[in-house]
């Protein structure tokens, strides 16, 4: 009698055990999705500043500095090396991480998006954009 006791005790526990385990997956993914967006707003920002501090030539040209998402960036020079340093950032530090930047020149709007896959959060396939609008 006392061996099913424990037995019974033994399997119990262990359903509360899976249970934690459980809710500590879940806490992981959540908090990679939670970093990965960080990642993705502090990227944004990056470029808004270096394109402030570029001011001249980003409201000049507009180009490269206007790009989609998944385009390369034409030209040479600081913008070229600015958007170039900025995508290969957004490459590494986010899963599947792409960016777009529109530059309006006639209201000086700057929008910034930034893309990225947060399948491992979200269970599936699962696009997340973040996007910022500011004006230089």
């Amino acid at each position: 009698m006392m061996l099913i006791e424990v037995l019974v005790t033994i399997v119990i526990v262990s359903f509360g055990l899976l249970g934690v385990a459980g809710v500590i997956l879940n806490s992981l993914k959540v908090n990679e999705s939670s970093y990965v967006r960080a990642q993705a707003t502090w990227l944004s920002n990056d470029i808004i500043d270096r394109m402030r501090a570029n001011r001249g030539a980003a409201e000049a040209a507009g180009l490269p500095y206007n790009i989609a998402i998944g385009g390369t960036p034409n030209g040479s020079g600081v913008p070229t090396d600015d958007v170039t340093a900025w995508l290969a950032a957004l490459a590494t530090t986010l899963p599947s991480g792409k960016g777009a930047i529109n530059l309006a020149s006639a209201t000086k709007k700057l929008t910034v998006t930034v893309q990225w896959d947060d399948s491992r959060a979200a269970g599936g396939l699962s696009a997340q954009q973040f996007v910022v609008e500011t004006r230089l």
